[in-house]
């Protein structure tokens, strides 16, 4: 069973989207098995949902939204340092940090 923190948008895609933040060595359920947080996540980051393959691509509202850069295990963080954006020439936005 899924961890309630988690939302699967589509059948399709392979990663969940938090519902609510999972804080760093905490165990959540990603439907397949269990995973630690190797890391705080925020509301609305995403983990794989199954093992993703160097240069597959992410898959969330049933729509490719980037191509993962490195294996991703399952259970693991998906965002900018391991994905490559389709909608973003770079890995971040002109005022993002600022």
């Amino acid at each position: 069973m899924t961890d309630p923190r988690l939302l699967l948008l589509s059948p399709e895609d392979n990663v969940l989207v938090l519902r609510r933040g999972i804080e760093a060595g905490e165990r959540f359920d990603f439907g397949a098995g269990e995973a630690v947080a190797d890391r705080s996540l925020s509301l609305g980051h995403k983990v794989a949902r199954r093992d993703i393959a160097a240069g597959e691509p992410i898959l969330k509202y049933g729509a490719v939204i980037g191509v993962a850069t490195e294996p991703i295990a399952a259970g693991g963080h998906v965002h900018v340092h391991n994905v490559r954006s389709n909608y973003t020439p770079t890995y971040s936005l002109p005022d993002e940090g600022t």
